[in-house]
């Protein structure tokens, strides 16, 4: 659906980068009601499901800093996450050895098993890019690669 469609546009935007702004911001709330859709079948969040998968590529246990440095949407929330995650045996918390002033996490075998869970229907998210081709989804990450790499 074009976007002016979508959101009732009735005059033109004033240019293709304004409209280019919008679009990204629409489809940034578009894709993100379709994820946290698929992810609350599985009990989870979108913020949760990132943790996991997080956890899953650490080679060592992480801290919370850390953690908030790497995740998609760095929010203000990640200790609230990761103690709700850690309640519902997602993730196990231990004090660092190093410094007991950091709380190091680690995946526990519930948090892997659920994620292996939510990857046998991977279907699920990457439907929303269905509609593209490899070329076009490999365009669109160099333009947003691009589009970030401003440094104005």
């Amino acid at each position: 659906m074009k976007l002016e469609k979508a959101i009732h546009q009735t005059k033109p935007f004033e240019s293709e980068h304004e409209r280019a702004i919008v679009n990204m911001i629409y489809s940034h709330g578009w894709l993100n009601g379709k994820m946290q859709n698929h992810f609350k079948k599985f009990g989870l969040t979108g913020k949760q499901y990132n943790i996991l998968r997080i956890l899953k590529g650490a080679t060592q246990p992480i801290s919370t800093s850390t953690l908030r440095l790497r995740l998609l949407d760095r929010s203000s929330d990640v200790s609230r996450i990761v103690d709700r995650m850690s309640t519902k045996g997602y993730i196990d918390k231990k004090t660092c050895k190093t410094d007991k002033r950091l709380v190091d996490l680690i995946l526990t075998d519930k948090g892997h098993k659920t994620l292996i869970e939510v990857d046998k229907h991977r279907d699920g998210i990457q439907d929303v890019m269905a509609n593209l081709s490899k070329k076009e989804a490999k365009t669109l990450n160099d333009l947003l690669d691009k589009m970030r790499n401003n440094s104005t």
